[in-house]
């Protein structure tokens, strides 16, 4: 009885065998569960693996990144085909490359990249700003894994939002500290934008005295409203004067 299971066993693993490891990913680095962890400008290497049987010795394999065929030399189609990325960028976050053969596409597989990156926070920056005028300093956290330790200080000690009348917004790619009224005893100073502790960009402010702001356009439209007011009454007392001279 037992002999009459193992045939009919041994041909279902034979056939799960031929649907999953027919073809077959290998990546550099290597792949866990179909992603590739890879830092923003290293290389990535895939090879994809054809085991050619007499069905699908004339086949040729098939590359696609996020659905859009890879261009492949002619050389590089059948048994094993080599696809490079180099050097890895951030747009390559989440792309996923897919090998398949022409004729029999039920025989694929498959890998997506996760590219890390750190945010583009360095250097400094100077702003000077006029007393009662608004203030805006943005950073640029935009990162993989993403930004979850973000904190804004003030010469050195953490920016108090009650007392400093800041407010912090965040939207996945820039952080952005706001101050609607600015003083120069209260916002004046060095300003730090620090994430996860290792990354940082400094904002030097300097606080002026307010100026009186001519209001320049309210006045030319103001004239150009007198001049043609006084331009239409030219012309009326002109019709008049003509009327009664003739």
């Amino acid at each position: 009885m037992k002999a009459m299971w193992r045939i009919p066993l041994l041909h279902l693993l034979f056939y799960c065998a031929t649907q999953t490891f027919g073809i077959k990913i290998v990546s550099e680095p290597v792949s866990s569960e179909g992603i590739i962890d890879v830092n923003v400008t290293s290389t990535v290497s895939l090879v994809c693996h054809h085991e050619i049987s007499s069905e699908t010795e004339d086949d040729e394999i098939v590359w696609l990144r996020n659905g859009a065929t890879v261009k492949l030399a002619d050389g590089n189609k059948r048994g094993t085909s080599r696809v490079c990325v180099s050097p890895a960028i951030t747009e390559d976050n989440g792309a996923t490359f897919k090998c398949y053969l022409r004729k029999n596409n039920t025989l694929e597989d498959s890998v997506t990249l996760n590219v890390r990156h750190a945010p583009e926070l360095s250097g400094s920056q100077n702003i000077t700003v006029e007393e009662l005028e608004e203030l805006i300093l943005r950073c640029d956290i935009w990162a993989n894994p993403p930004i979850t330790d973000l904190v804004w200080t003030l010469n050195d000690t953490r920016v108090d939002l009650l007392a400093g009348g800041f407010t912090i917004s965040e939207d996945g790619y820039t952080s952005q500290l706001r101050i609607s009224l600015v003083k120069e005893s209260v916002h004046k100073g060095t300003y730090k934008c620090l994430a996860e502790g290792n990354y940082s960009k400094l904002f030097y402010v300097t606080v002026t005295e307010s100026t009186m702001k001519f209001p320049v356009y309210p006045i030319i439209a103001a004239g150009v409203v007198v001049f043609f007011t006084l331009l239409l009454a030219f012309v009326s007392r002109w019709q008049k004067i003509t009327k009664c001279c003739r």
